[in-house]
């Protein structure tokens, strides 16, 4: 698929992924990742334009440097992208960072909403969740060969169960580079100043943006084991949405894959309301 760019308005290169006819949905990755997180869901979603966005520093956009890595500026970004190609709405599906963004664009640009689909995030952020990416965000991994990285992964990779050798190398495959030298992140090492900046910062009571999401469409996918999206919490999001489109998917954690039974089901339960 071809990757496309447009500039910000910042003079920021962005990329992005555009394919498909149909509902907008506008696909916001997690913090590290790229439009690709999203290849194993793409086959599954008919009928539909899947637009996917590339953040500033990673994927195949420019590298804007630390202070520019925050939730504002990328839920600008997605704006300015929805503009570039002449979408007055589109539905937004996030994962982890980017259901924040998407919660950001609902408490601020709410009528560019057609929906929200949150996978694996809400209002409350597990601080144990978060000391996680603490640890390797912005950090090249320990393995130096993407064989030994694939073989660690199923333990490793806390809570995800019954996950098949080639879906982890393909996972693998879109966070790393294999280069003489070892493994390579595939994105800015600066994320890791901005991540931490953010880290340390006073805690921000966040329930006024999902509550900003009222009148949209809602969806709510959570990784059953997930260390980072609390039952608690997503049993008060359930609470103050009784509507809202829910799923638990068995044997992941943060983040699922999006296109287990469960997820796909909550998905084309959440499109059909915006048909």
């Amino acid at each position: 698929m071809t990757l496309l760019h447009f500039t910000a308005s910042d003079g920021a290169r962005l990329a992005y992924r555009d394919e498909g006819e149909g509902l907008p949905i506008l696909c916001l990755a997690g913090l590290t990742r790229a439009s690709t997180d999203f290849d194993f869901v793409a086959p599954h979603l008919p009928r539909v334009r899947l637009i996917r966005a590339d953040y500033r520093g990673r994927g195949g956009s420019e590298w804007t440097g630390a202070a520019s890595y925050t939730v504002p500026r990328e839920a600008q970004d997605a704006l300015e992208l929805l503009d570039h190609l002449g979408l007055e709405q589109a539905a937004v599906l996030g994962t982890s960072r980017g259901g924040l963004i998407g919660m950001m664009l609902a408490a601020t640009a709410h009528h560019r909403l057609l929906g929200l689909c949150l996978n694996d995030v809400g209002p409350v952020i597990e601080r144990a969740g978060l000391e996680k990416i603490f640890d390797y965000v912005g950090r090249n991994p320990a393995a130096k060969a993407m064989d030994d990285l694939v073989a660690r992964m199923p333990k490793t990779m806390a809570g995800f169960a019954n996950v098949p050798e080639e879906r982890w190398r393909a996972f693998a495959e879109r966070l790393y580079v294999e280069v003489p030298d070892g493994l390579h992140i595939r994105y800015d090492p600066e994320l890791r100043t901005s991540f931490l900046a953010a880290f340390d910062g006073p805690p921000v009571d966040l329930w006024p943006l999902f509550d900003a999401c009222a009148g949209l469409p809602l969806g709510l996918i959570r990784g059953a084991n997930s260390d980072l999206l609390p039952e608690a919490t997503a049993a008060e999001m359930r609470r103050r949405r009784p509507d809202m489109i829910f799923a638990a998917v068995p044997d992941r954690a943060h983040v699922p894959f999006l296109d287990e039974a469960e997820s796909l089901a909550a998905l084309t339960a959440w499109l059909e309301k915006m048909r």
